[in-house]
């Protein structure tokens, strides 16, 4: 088996998954960082609007993107027909192919995992930086590179850590461009050849890809320390002219409405078009099972979480801090890895209890809801543990300590004090992994109960056909619940900086 893989499998998939992370870190990174130091620093139309809008690709799952994009891009599609229509003569975009497809359209889905991060960098910089390279006689622009950018590195290094972990993680976009990488090959070795072997193999290989990812990351942020002088940055800006003003606000409007605008347009536009032909019963089904799936993804996920961090404070070892460390790791594992780690140890333990106890119905664990959630706690447990954690931090030991001498300790206390501080935190948690199940993507797929299909696997199934106007009612529920961890961001930010 190894010998296959090695000759016809492996070249492919690493040299393009390789070139996959290669592209979307630069491009995503650039853009992210370009577009939260023009927010961050300058003032001009619409910087307070493009302040929370740039992140509305967030919402965009990249599946979702990828066949919006090439309805619109292709060759009948509406902006190469209305340019032949308004110029008269033949026109065709040139064929960039399933690459470069690929890159551009994770890299504008996860620019804003780069710019959320690095825009409170700058932001705390402010115009300081800049005003100390004047004062040792650069330039603005030298200003920007040789002392604001370095200041801001290991935002920007956790930013695009973030974004290569999720294209990484991708299998819908490369699904739907049809470019071979690790995570499609592990899921054509299982629902292809029917071989989990290879399937696990190839997941071996890709583990080794992800914490190699890690080691690098943490080896270039190594041990430098920045800080600021904790003064405030963001009451001035620096003011430009009315052309550079107006060109930064073109150059936002243009990320925002390819990135977002256009394909929610398209979207939005095919699912009234499709409506009352494509609605159906089956729909509710569709609907019904992403809920109830988020919905116990979220209550298992946060109830979890929960306890891990209280245990860790109570606890405050370095071996619990250590373990709880490994147990939020799983984010960085893509979910066909998951998928095949946890449907493996299932289906054995249900063959074990098959043959110990022979019961007369037979147990077949691995096909109903338990891989699902096993691999959804593994891989968004970070989600809920870091809000809820970051909170939980906050809460002064001395309020413990007055509840000791009250006579509430343990669990008791959980209940009683930390449960009600944390009601905002809790839902802010459970909000975020429950948006993160609607439109996670190979788990669902790979692993559900036969005839068992949710709006995301909807969506792929109908893409998969080439029928994208089909996909837009599911895509469009989605979307608009994808839209909410970006209003949770905005108002927490407003309410931090209030």
């Amino acid at each position: 088996m190894w010998e296959h893989l090695a000759e016809y499998v492996l070249p492919e998939a690493f040299i393009n998954t390789l070139l996959l992370v290669l592209g979307v870190s630069i491009i995503a990174g650039s853009l992210g960082v370009a577009l939260a130091w023009v927010v961050a620093v300058y003032e001009f139309p619409g910087r307070r609007f493009f302040n929370w809008a740039l992140l509305m690709p967030m919402a965009m799952p990249g599946y979702v993107l990828a066949f919006a994009m090439a309805a619109i891009f292709e060759y009948t599609g509406p902006l190469q027909t209305w340019w032949r229509e308004s110029a008269g003569a033949p026109f065709a975009f040139p064929d960039i192919g399933s690459r470069w497809a690929s890159i551009l359209t994770l890299s504008l889905v996860l620019y804003p995992y780069v710019f959320l991060i690095v825009r409170e960098a700058f932001a705390s910089q402010g115009v300081r930086g800049l005003e100390v390279a004047r004062s040792c006689g650069m330039k603005p622009w030298q200003g920007f590179f040789r002392v604001s950018l370095p200041m801001a590195r290991p935002f920007i290094v956790a930013g695009v850590s973030l974004a290569v972990m999720e294209c990484l993680a991708d299998f819908g976009t490369v699904k739907l461009y049809n470019y071979t990488t690790f995570t499609t090959a592990i899921y054509q070795s299982w629902f292809g050849l029917f071989s989990l072997e290879s399937a696990l193999q190839l997941s071996l290989v890709l583990i080794i890809i992800v914490m190699a990812a890690l080691m690098l990351e943490r080896f270039v942020r190594g041990d430098a320390r920045y800080s600021t002088s904790g003064l405030s940055a963001n009451t001035r800006r620096i003011r430009l002219s009315r052309g550079k003003s107006w060109a930064l606000f073109a150059f936002c409007f243009s990320v925002l409405a390819i990135a977002f605008l256009m394909p929610a347009g398209l979207i939005l536009r095919w699912s009234l078009k499709t409506f009352s032909i494509e609605f159906d019963d089956r729909y509710w089904g569709f609907a019904a099972n992403s809920l109830m799936l988020s919905l116990m993804a979220a209550g298992l996920i946060v109830a979890i979480a929960l306890l891990l961090s209280w245990s860790v404070r109570q606890h405050p070892g370095g071996l619990n801090k250590f373990m709880a460390r490994i147990a939020t790791t799983g984010y960085a594992i893509p979910g066909t890895v998951l998928a095949v780690g946890f449907f493996v140890p299932v289906a054995a333990l249900s063959r074990l209890l098959n043959e110990q106890f022979q019961p007369a119905n037979v147990i077949a664990l691995q096909s109903g809801l338990l891989v699902i959630l096993l691999a959804y706690l593994s891989r968004y447990l970070a989600v809920a543990h870091n809000p809820l954690d970051s909170a939980l931090q906050r809460i002064s030991p001395n309020i413990e300590d007055a509840s000791r001498g009250l006579g509430i300790s343990g669990f008791s206390m959980m209940r009683q004090l930390h449960i009600p501080i944390l009601k905002p935190a809790l839902l802010t948690a459970a909000l975020l992994v429950f948006v993160d199940v609607m439109k996670e993507l190979p788990i669902t797929l790979m692993t559900r109960p036969y005839g068992w299909d949710t709006l995301a696997v909807r969506i792929f199934q109908l893409t998969t056909e080439g029928e994208w106007e089909r996909a837009a009612l599911p895509a469009l529920a989605i979307v608009l619940a994808g839209l909410i961890p970006v209003i949770l961001l905005t108002a927490y930010r407003n309410h931090v900086r209030a």
